[in-house]
């Protein structure tokens, strides 16, 4: 079974390129703007999503990040955290106050940006891959 078998008219995402010039993914993302424009904003508060686009109209319902951006998150994140944490205690050996009062705000401020940005990214290139749910369609 090929892959044109697999597409249906009515996917929820149409191909649009000719309206709209491509644009970067991962910059888009980064700012937490369109996919499909690149100006009207993605996000409604930290990491909620706005239903639509102001700018161009496109409506957000195909967006599904899903657990994706928090797995990276917590291994990049957790990456330099705890590697800092061993760092500080090999050259330094502080008591343990300093780890709770540096690294305890720094993980949640690192977490929350790095979140809305992967967040971002993975839904522009989702919007950009036309990618959406598997489905099996038996003839």
């Amino acid at each position: 079974m090929s892959s044109e078998q697999d597409k249906t008219p009515d996917d929820g995402v149409s191909d649009d390129s000719a309206l709209f010039a491509p644009v970067d993914p991962f910059k888009v993302g980064i700012r937490g703007c369109c996919p499909r424009c690149g100006n009207g904003k993605l996000f409604d508060g930290l990491l909620g999503l706005k239903p639509r686009c102001a700018a161009c109209d496109l409506d957000y319902a195909f967006a599904d990040a899903g657990d994706g951006p928090a797995v990276f998150v917590i291994l990049i994140v957790g990456f330099i955290i705890i590697g800092s944490v061993l760092w500080m205690q090999v050259n330094y050996g502080p008591p343990i106050w300093v780890y709770i009062a540096l690294f305890g705000p720094l993980t949640i401020i690192l977490s929350l940006l790095s979140l809305r940005w992967c967040k971002g990214i993975l839904i522009a290139l989702q919007y950009r891959n036309n990618a959406s749910e598997g489905r099996i369609h038996r003839d």
